[in-house]
């Protein structure tokens, strides 16, 4: 064989041995700033970041796909028993038995004997610290009778809040069974933990790594691996199944600025809190709360016709924050507006005399009130005659 044969035959040995990709060209990053392997997309199903006082997005990916909750379902029964002990209709002192339906369910729980008695507090450390599926029935049934009842009292509490991508069917997450899974979205449950946000008493138990149940023979270990590990973290609600993946809502606060995050559908338990973690870091290091308007803050001055004072200063009546970017300080303007400039006594301490709005280059951010700092008293006739003398 001729030498030039040889190299021919040897090129052609290569080209066959060597793969062919018929892989896609890899594709730009999610708009999360990350993606997984070549031609992956983010490590997770969907995804949101929400500031917990305005509910204004600040980060989002596919927020509305519809996706099986698992265990951060509870934030639902959470928010239900918080607003029933804030009216006065339950106490959380107050004991509930355990029925035998209760002590049978299985997944995470604290192992209820049927005729058990606990407090309603202690059935909730159980379930926002160590997501016992057990306590959630026993305190749906306390509740409303049955769980299936309590679920009717989750779905029209959806309805109030607007969640348009949620249907719940019970109230634990478990989805072994096809016919009764619940369907929610990352942002319906953002708007959820809005809400549950404000009772303090959650964050209080959602914020520690562990506590004890049954006097002290059991150990509510916290399955939020992030508690006690990511700065100003304190909570909120773990889930998974295989139907649902590892699903993580989280909140933190650092100084005014409290913020929520929702991660859906992650493939592993270490990936459903890099992800919170890195997406929570990323907006707070992008945002933060810059004071604009300070409560009590001089806005001007109305005069005051036939007053025993000649004019009264304006004050803002509550003070406002705006939550802005990096360098957005300098887009920020105030104008405030007088229903009058002079007004006839008398005037009332805290009576509206204009308005301030804040605006963020051409979008209004707030209006606040401009009040009468204080009381101004009219002059009688006698007064005002010797006012002119």
């Amino acid at each position: 064989m001729s030498v030039f044969k040889r190299i021919l035959v040897v090129a052609l040995l290569i080209s066959f041995s060597s793969p062919v990709s018929a892989r896609a060209p890899r594709r730009a990053a999610a708009s999360s700033g990350e993606e997984g392997p070549e031609g992956a997309g983010p490590p997770y199903a969907s995804a949101i970041v929400i500031e917990a006082e305005t509910g204004r997005v600040l980060f989002e990916d596919k927020p509305h796909l519809p996706r099986a909750p698992a265990s951060t379902v509870k934030t639902v029964l959470e928010l239900l028993v918080m607003e029933m002990v804030t009216e006065g209709k339950v106490k959380l002192t107050d004991s509930i038995t355990t029925s035998a339906w209760a002590s049978k369910i299985g997944g995470s729980q604290v192992y209820l004997k049927e005729g058990e008695t606990f407090p309603l507090e202690d059935l909730m450390k159980a379930i926002a610290i160590h997501s016992s599926n057990d306590a959630c029935v026993a305190v749906a049934e306390h509740l409303a009778g049955t769980a299936e009842g309590l679920v009717e009292m989750m779905n029209q509490r959806a309805q109030e809040l607007g969640l348009r991508d949620s249907h719940f069917t019970n109230v634990h997450g478990l989805d072994d069974d096809e016919t009764a899974v619940n369907v929610t979205s990352a942002y319906d449950l953002a708007l959820i933990a809005r809400e549950l946000v404000k009772h303090p008493k959650i964050l209080e138990w959602s914020s520690k790594a562990e506590d004890t149940f049954r006097g002290g023979t059991f150990i509510l270990s916290n399955t939020n691996h992030l508690v006690g590990k990511f700065p100003g973290l304190d909570g909120l609600k773990t889930g998974y199944t295989r139907r649902a993946g590892f699903c993580l809502v989280a909140t933190a606060k650092r100084g005014d600025l409290r913020l929520i995050s929702v991660v859906m559908g992650s493939p592993s338990n270490k990936v459903r809190f890099a992800e919170s973690a890195r997406l929570l870091s990323r907006v707070f290091s992008q945002y933060k709360k810059v004071p604009v308007v300070r409560e009590g803050e001089t806005l001007g001055e109305v005069m005051v016709s036939r007053g025993k004072e000649e004019k009264v200063r304006l004050v803002a009546r509550a003070g406002f924050s705006a939550l802005l970017r990096s360098g957005q300080e300098k887009a920020i303007r105030r104008s405030v507006t007088k229903q009058a400039d002079e007004r006839p006594a008398p005037i009332r301490q805290g009576e509206a005399l204009g308005t301030l709005q804040v605006f963020l280059g051409d979008s209004l951010l707030a209006t606040v009130e401009a009040v009468a700092e204080r009381d101004v008293a009219r002059m009688t006739t006698w007064e005002w005659i010797k006012s002119w003398l």
